[in-house]
Order: C-alpha cells, then sequence, then structure tokens
C-alpha cells in the first residue's frame, strides 16, 4: 500500500507529538514540517518550510496537519483546502470563533474535502473501551459520568511558563483550551447534549481566564455528565498529563472508574469486589498515545476502514457547547444549546 505523505504545520511543543506519531506509523511518510521558525522545523529532521505555500510548492500531499494556534487556522485551512489534499486535520480549539469555525466547516464541506479536528481525548484507550462496555449493555442503563481534572500545574506565578506559557494570557482558559476535550468526550459516550449549567472561577491572580469550575451537562434521555475541573489541585498519579484526572461512570448494572494510572476499574450492581477493566501499561507518545490514535484513525478512513469521527461540521456542537458554558456562568443560568 502507497504510504500517505503529510505534511504538518507547525513545530511547538505540542506539535511534537504529531511529528513522532505520523512519523512511526506504518502507512505515512512525514514529507514535511512548516514553521515560521525555520531553525524549529529542521529540528525535526525532515524537509522544513517557512511557509505552506513553500511546502506545497515542493510535493504533492495527502494529508495537511494543522498544529498551530486557533489565530492562524482560517488562513491555513483555506489555503489547504485550494490544494485538495485526501484529508486536513485541524488542531482544536478550531478557529477563533464560533462564527469562524461555522464558516470553514462550510467552505470545507463545499469542497468535499475531509477537515477533522484534532480531538484526540475521545481516542484515549479508557474511553475506547468504556465505550465498547456501554455498547454492549456491561454498564446498563448509564444515568451519568463524572470528570475531576486535576493537573496540579496552575499554582503561583511561574504558573504554565515552562510548558505553554500563553495560557497565563488566555481570557479564556479551562473551557475553552481544556475542558472542550471533554465536551468531546461526554458527547463521545452519552451522545448530543442538549444543555450546561457552569460556575467558572479564577483561582491564580496571575493569569486572565478562568482556571477551575463544574459544568453539568444534560442530555435528551436523562443522562447527565459533571465536569468538575480545578488546574491548581492534583489526583493520585504518577503522570498527571496521562489521564489528566478521575472518572466515574455509572450505569444501571455496572459502575466503571478511571484512575491516574490509565486502569478502568469494574464494579457490578450490589457487589463490593472490582475487576480489571483495562490495565494499566506504558503508552508511547502523549496521555495514552491518543494521538497516534487519531492518526490512525483518519488513516483507517482514508482506507475505507472507518468512518471519519469529529469532521468540522460535527465538531461545532463542541463548539456551540463551548459558547452555551461562558454564557451560563456569565448569566448563572441553566442554557439550552
Amino acid at each position: 500500500m502507497t504510504s500517505l505523505r503529510v505534511i504538518t504545520v507547525g513545530a511547538g511543543y505540542f506539535a511534537a507529538f504529531h511529528h513522532e506519531a505520523w512519523q512511526r506509523h506504518p502507512e505515512t511518510t512525514l514529507t514535511a514540517v512548516v514553521d515560521t521558525d525555520l531553525d524549529r522545523a529542521q529540528g525535526v529532521g525532515v524537509a522544513a518550510f517557512a511557509t505552506l505555500s513553500e511546502a506545497l510548492s515542493a510535493g504533492s500531499v495527502d494529508i495537511i496537519d494543522i498544529a498551530v494556534p486557533p489565530v492562524a487556522h482560517a488562513a491555513l485551512v483555506r489555503q489547504a483546502l485550494a490544494v485538495k489534499p485526501r484529508a486536513i486535520i485541524c488542531q482544536k480549539p478550531f478557529g477563533t470563533s464560533l462564527d469562524e469555525a461555522r464558516t470553514l466547516a462550510a467552505e470545507a464541506r463545499a469542497a468535499g474535502t475531509p477537515l477533522i479536528i484534532h480531538e484526540n481525548i475521545r481516542f484515549q484507550p479508557w474511553y475506547r473501551k468504556a465505550q465498547a462496555l456501554i455498547e454492549d449493555g456491561t454498564l446498563g442503563d448509564i444515568h451519568q459520568i463524572t470528570f475531576r481534572f486535576r493537573t496540579g500545574d496552575g499554582r503561583g506565578p511561574e504558573a504554565y511558563l515552562d510548558r505553554q506559557p500563553y495560557f497565563q494570557t488566555m481570557p479564556r482558559l479551562l473551557i475553552h483550551e481544556t475542558a472542550v476535550h471533554w465536551i468531546d468526550t461526554f458527547r463521545y459516550l452519552l451522545g448530543p447534549i442538549e444543555g450546561v449549567y457552569a460556575d467558572l472561577r479564577k483561582m491564580n491572580p496571575v493569569i486572565a481566564g478562568e482556571d477551575a469550575g463544574h459544568v453539568v451537562f444534560t442530555f435528551g434521555d436523562g443522562k447527565r455528565a459533571f465536569f468538575d475541573g480545578n488546574r491548581l489541585l492534583d489526583h493520585k498519579t504518577d503522570n498527571p498529563r496521562l489521564t489528566f484526572g478521575e472518572a466515574l461512570i455509572e450505569g444501571t448494572a455496572a459502575s466503571l472508574t478511571l484512575t491516574g494510572d490509565g486502569s478502568l476499574s469494574l464494579r457490578r450492581f450490589g457487589e463490593q469486589d472490582l475487576t480489571l477493566a483495562l490495565a494499566p501499561t506504558t503508552y508511547t507518545g502523549f496521555a495514552g498515545d491518543c494521538v497516534y490514535a487519531l492518526q490512525n484513525h483518519v488513516v483507517a478512513a482514508l482506507h475505507g476502514r472507518a468512518e471519519f469521527e469529529n469532521e468540522a461540521s460535527d465538531y461545532l456542537t463542541v463548539r456551540e457547547a463551548e459558547e452555551a458554558i461562558y454564557r451560563s456562568a456569565e448569566e448563572k443560568r441553566w442554557v439550552a444549546l
């Protein structure tokens, strides 16, 4: 099978996980990396270019992977659509606004090019296993999911500066940058979100945006999900950036507990004993190797082995939920989607 040719735009902190995963995949070849910091791009070890135009002029491409901040998404997506690759991947949170995201999704749909949002948390192995157990009825009817986000990296005047310093100046942080992952994961596990209620707060005075808060998600069939986020607190783990916290998925027949080592434990209703549903293991790559898993999903879809998840037009519901959360926090009321 011919290897799929990939160009990645971006050579920053998180883009490095993209590069490594593409280079490891047996069905892809990372042919070029684009970054305005050419030295940084050259450090990846493949052809490096300062602009996407230069990279596109140098050879053909199957997948364009955009791994840069939202302010650059629109121009790069449009430039990518113009050359009609087989697929485009764009980093979340997808555009600078909901209106821009809607426009880009419509343009991709009109061009007939799959535009996939790089929403990787749903591809973590514990959530894929949880979804399988939900689908096969092991948990019975799901009543609710709770996720406690606890990274412990948001304390003091030096918070975030060693890895992602722009976190300090983002006017929207916890929800816009981080909780969108679990908005998407909740809808992956439970279906369409009906409405939200949010209480957000800023705990560290040196940052611009919110870094703690609670969000209740309602679903049309009565299910609930609860996101409890606090970047100043931690959880029991050797690696706070593996699961980013702890989860409880509760059904009428059984419940699942996710702990910081990446394990899933199942307890059947009325019983005390726990059964290991997913054992902890050592993963290559980021957070359960979810970047690789997402990329592998895109490759599989291009080869007809899967259907695309999180195309831009579908992902708009996540951006809509994000806006509803901020509106709910501001107006102190439940907001319908």
